[in-house]
């Protein structure tokens, strides 16, 4: 019922900034909560940041004062702008959506963000 699509991922140096977009389709109105998660490398995916439909967000203690979680409901798009990147922010960040109630859960593909030392 949703599709998320993630882009903005690339090389970036250590310090650096990057934002990265998650554009939803399908049926968006079931969609209660939305967040960006990553995958380091050798370690398991974990929440970096979510957003509530009401516009409540939380940050992983590892990206507070750094990245900054937020929303476009005209354009279905989600964003995570990344500031003062460290290289152990490097990994593979991934759209996720719940719908209302936490029924069903969706992702995508992945964006690779290598943040060089």
């Amino acid at each position: 019922q949703v599709q998320l699509v993630e882009s903005g991922g690339g090389l970036v140096q250590a310090g650096g900034s990057l934002r990265l977009s998650c554009v939803a389709s399908g049926n968006i109105f079931s969609i209660g909560a939305m967040g960006w998660y990553r995958q380091c490398p050798g370690k398991q995916r974990e929440l970096v940041a979510a957003i509530t439909s009401g516009g409540s967000t939380n940050y992983a203690n590892s990206v507070k004062g750094r990245f900054t979680i937020s929303r476009d409901n005209a354009k279905n798009t989600m964003y995570l702008q990344m500031k003062s990147l460290k290289p152990e922010d490097t990994a593979v960040y991934y759209c996720g959506a719940s719908t209302i109630g936490q029924i069903r859960s969706y992702w995508g593909q992945g964006t690779q963000v290598p943040v060089s030392s």
